[in-house]
This record gives structure tokens, sequence and C-alpha cells, in this order.
């Protein structure tokens, strides 16, 4: 008997998550969801299964799970995360709570695996998602010397609140979630700013592409821009390799890889956008071309759907990873 929670079930994530379990045909035979007391009593369709949300407690998270799934922002992971590992789950956290403590796993499945040091597996910040996943390829074939990000992320990575003032904005109506109107508007402002000028947000970047590509030295920078779209984050990585390589080498890279969509031919205008992404699993990358102001560096843009394979997705694709080996080690 497999029995697993979804915590956060009625948020904006919360919901792709019940997505993906149909897609990635997720099996339990028992499913939970967990929301705040305000969404507690709403019935949702799961698998088939017509299931009542209930009310996240310390009393019901000690009851017996074999997985949860957490998106509920990092104080209820903080609180509750802990009482759902010491009671034998295997917790598998959206937020960004434990992604930088040494002893808790930070994964992306096409990039690396758990260690299992601890029974809590962080899902990294959405544009770090993306990110890595397009430099993988890149650092298999020439190494990593440096990278330079610069992002334009949608407001659906703010949840409900960021979708409320692009549309309230568009009427005319003050914000509610961002201090200035994001309506025909750009913020470099996501996260709380840090004393040395940076976001948050960019820190979570630069800190979490070092920990999955396993590479502490690498040196990374980062930009983080709140842009007026509904859907999918849009990367500027601008990446200096350690070995020489062409153009077309770098392109090379990402051809035929099954999780990349190759989009790069600016004569006829194909090159990743928002829109496009939204709503597929894949990471999608093109406008590629050399930095000549740099040695050996290439400019690439990268786009992807944030609610999915920056959020969800990668969430539901670790829980798939974690109970497939579990069914390979049980026989």
């Amino acid at each position: 008997m497999v029995k697993v929670a979804i915590v956060g079930a009625t948020g904006v994530v919360g919901n792709k998550m019940i997505e993906m379990f149909e897609q990635y045909e997720i099996e339990a035979d028992e499913l939970v969801l967990f929301s705040s007391p305000r969404s507690a009593g709403k019935e949702i369709e799961v698998l088939g299964r017509t299931l009542t949300v209930r009310e996240l407690n310390e009393e019901s998270a000690k009851e017996p799970f074999d997985y949860v799934v957490m998106s509920a922002g990092g104080g209820t992971s903080k609180e509750f995360a802990p009482i759902f590992e010491e009671n034998g789950a295997i917790v598998i956290d959206n937020s960004s709570q434990w992604r930088m403590h040494e002893d808790i796993d930070l994964i992306v499945p096409e990039i690396n695996t758990p260690k299992l040091e601890r029974g809590i597996i962080a899902n990294p910040n959405c544009s770090t998602i993306q990110s890595v996943v397009a430099l993988q390829p890149l650092k298999e074939k020439y190494g990593l010397k440096r990278v330079h990000y610069t992002t334009y992320q949608a407001v659906s990575g703010s949840g409900s609140g960021g979708l409320r003032d692009l549309e309230a904005g568009a009427k005319g109506e003050a914000p509610t979630t961002y201090p200035h109107p994001i309506h025909d508007n750009v913020l470099p402002h996501i996260d709380v700013f840090m004393a040395d000028g940076y976001t948050k947000e960019e820190i979570k970047m630069m800190d979490e592409t070092k920990k999955i590509l396993d590479q502490p030295d690498l040196r990374v920078t980062a930009t983080c821009v709140r842009v007026p779209v509904s859907n999918s984050h849009s990367v500027h990585i601008n990446v200096t390799l350690d070995q020489e390589a062409t153009v077309e080498e770098v392109r090379e890279a990402f051809r035929d890889i099954p999780y990349i969509k190759l989009l790069d031919d600016p004569a006829n205008n194909v090159y990743p956008t928002p829109l496009e992404s939204t709503g597929e699993q894949e990471v999608s990358v093109g406008r590629i071309r050399r930095d000549d102001s740099l040695e050996n560096t290439f400019h690439i843009w990268c786009t992807a759907d944030n609610l999915l394979k920056g959020a969800a997705q990668n969430t539901v694709q670790i829980l798939k990873m974690m109970m497939e080996t579990e069914r390979v080690q049980n026989g």
C-alpha cells in the first residue's frame, strides 16, 4: 500500500501537480490532499477519484505517508516537512526552505539523483531548473567557467496574486502583490533585496546552479526581472566554456535531447517564446550566438513553463523517480 499526500493542493502549483500525477501515471493506493483551513473541504477530482481537501495540522502530518509533495510556501514547509519526515515519509518540497541545506538533495532528474542523507528532497527555483537543464549538455561536452543569467519571469511565478496584479493593472487598478504596477511595466525586483544589492531570487539562482551542477567554484551571477507575461519564464544565459567550441557545436549539443527543444533559425523567425513554451514539458533553447567580447563565450535564450518544468512537473518527476527506484529495490 502506497500512501501519498499533496500539500498545497488548491494552489496554482498544486493544481498543476494534480495534472502531472495523471500524466506521469503516479500509482498511489491512497492519496490525501492538504491545504490551509481556508480551502479545506473543497472537492477535487484526482486520478478518477473525488477527494475532499483536508486541513494540514500537526496531527495530520503525523499520519504515516510514503511520499509527500509540498507546494505551500517556506513557512509551511519549515514547520511540517520535518514532521512528515520523522514519521517515515519522503518529502519533496517546492519551496526555497531546504534547498541550500548541505544534507538536503537539490534535484533536477535530468541531471542528478538523491543521496537521501535526509528524507527531504528540495525542488529548485523555477528559473534555475530550466537554466541548468540547458547548461548540463554544455558542461558534459565542454565544461563551464562562468555563467551570467538575466531572467524575464512571468507573473504566475508569484501565484494567483501575480496573475491578479497583471489583470487588475490592465484596468488601471493598483497592485496588491508587487510594489509597482506590472501591467505595461517590468520590475528588476523578485523577492527581497539583500545587503549586497542582489535580490534573494538572484542569490538562489547563483547558489543553486553551483549545487545542482556539483561545481562549487563556478562563477555565476544573475539579474532577475518580473515581466508582464502570464506564464513561462525566459532566461538569457551568457556562458563561458572551458574548452573551445563553435556556434554549430554548441547548437549540436542540444540536438536530439528529448527534454530540450532546439528552436534556432533566426532567419525564419524561429526562436523560443513564452507563449510557445506554455503547456510544454520541454525546455526550449535558441538564439545561440558567440559573444565576441569574451573568450569562448556564447549567448543562449531559454524558455520553459515555470508552473510545469519549473515547479509541478519537476516535483512529480522526482516522485516518479523515487517510486520506481523503491520498486526496483523491493523487487
